[in-house]
């Protein structure tokens, strides 16, 4: 289950996408994200300020 606070998901995602996925599609497809859900993400962390920098992998 992923965390509900904005702040405790932006940890977790991008700690995911450090130690265990190349990709936010590779960490979508490992976790079991639905294309929905990997858009809800993306837009709770674009809330906070924070955007996916595929170069980095990380949201930053």
């Amino acid at each position: 289950m992923l965390p509900h606070d904005p702040v405790m998901l932006l940890s977790y995602i991008n700690t995911q996408l450090r130690d265990n996925y190349g990709s936010l599609d590779a960490l979508a497809d490992g976790l079991d994200i639905s294309e929905d859900e990997k858009k809800n993400i993306v837009d709770k962390l674009s809330a906070i300020g924070y955007e996916y920098n595929s170069e980095s992998n990380q949201f930053k």
